[in-house]
């Protein structure tokens, strides 16, 4: 079931067209790449999906039914890039305020907030107040007043920003377990290696306009070259072949691309047949990182060697 689809959304602001006609489904307990370069449109499309914004025209349904932002809003839980936090406010009284805001009794609240702080290793935090804490620590506290009150949606906006290596593990790990439990999360970021890591399906955006929508595998089997890595124990004197074109070599590696009715078999035969010794054949597919680039500015996805040991 999709909790949320858009249809045909527009948004527009004196010329200048935001959110030009996009339409998108996102299936209910799934991680969704939402992606795009500055000024795409992603925030004035995720401002309508919770009601800050109202489209000019188009749809949104909410677990099958018309958005009603009056009533549907409290489902959602919205963590944008920038900071949303009372500076002066202790952090532990902050939690419960805005848990409170969201419908929580003190007591359910008192609970949550317990759970998530130990969870997350802030136990220490509760007195701190926000202007005290580091980018890192201001995040992880978003993150849990973003989830608190156990919303079906969650839509995050850059939430490794300012995060250690060991801390983006954490939130790392509890949006695997959210989403094992059910809850959709929207993902956005301009790190590509994080979607590739975390989300099945992602949508681009740019100038408005949806260019790309599809899994990530999908997607990058769509914009493969054709490139393999072949690493041997010994180069031969003479590698060229009518089955594929050396891109480059670096020591016993080859990139090569297999030309036009020729298979991945025949380049080993040719090796094998050569005396050469093959430690390792693997297809290459082009990153997200390239294809977003490729897209948005029109620049090869090929980066030469640097994706066989990638």
């Amino acid at each position: 079931m999709n909790i949320l689809e858009v249809q045909n959304l527009k948004k527009y602001f004196a010329t200048q067209k935001a959110v030009d006609d996009i339409s998108l489904q996102i299936g209910q307990g799934s991680i969704f790449g939402l992606l795009g370069p500055n000024g795409a449109g992603k925030t004035t499309l995720i401002r309508m999906i919770t009601g800050i914004f109202y489209p000019d025209s188009g749809n949104i349904l909410f677990k099958g039914k018309n958005f009603e932002p009056e009533n549907d809003a409290r489902f959602i839980g919205y963590m944008p890039e920038e900071r949303g936090l009372y500076k002066k406010m202790k952090i532990g009284e902050q939690a419960l305020y805005l848990a409170r805001l969201k419908g929580l009794s003190r007591h359910d609240a008192m609970h949550k907030i317990k759970d998530w702080f130990k969870r997350l290793e802030m136990d220490s935090w509760w007195n701190k107040k926000v202007e005290d804490l580091s980018k890192g620590m201001g995040q992880k506290l978003q993150f849990v007043i973003t989830v608190l009150h156990e919303p079906d949606l969650i839509i995050l906006d850059e939430p490794f920003s300012g995060l250690d290596p060991v801390n983006a593990n954490l939130i790392k790990d509890e949006i695997y377990r959210l989403s094992q439990k059910g809850t959709t999360i929207i993902f956005s970021t301009h790190r590509m290696e994080q979607v590739e890591e975390i989300c099945r399906h992602i949508v681009l955006v740019n100038k408005g306009k949806k260019i790309l929508d599809g899994t990530v595998e999908g997607i990058k089997h769509d914009f493969k070259e054709n490139l393999f890595g072949i690493q041997l124990e010994t180069l031969p004197a003479r590698t060229a072949n009518a089955s594929f074109e050396t891109i480059s070599t670096r020591g016993n590696e080859l990139l090569v691309r297999i030309n036009e009715g020729y298979k991945p078999n025949d380049v080993l035969s040719h090796f094998i047949d050569s005396g050469s010794s093959v430690v390792s054949f693997r297809e290459i597919l082009p990153s997200l990182n390239d294809i977003f680039i490729k897209l948005v500015e029109g620049t090869p996805t090929s980066r030469q060697f640097e994706k066989i040991s990638a």
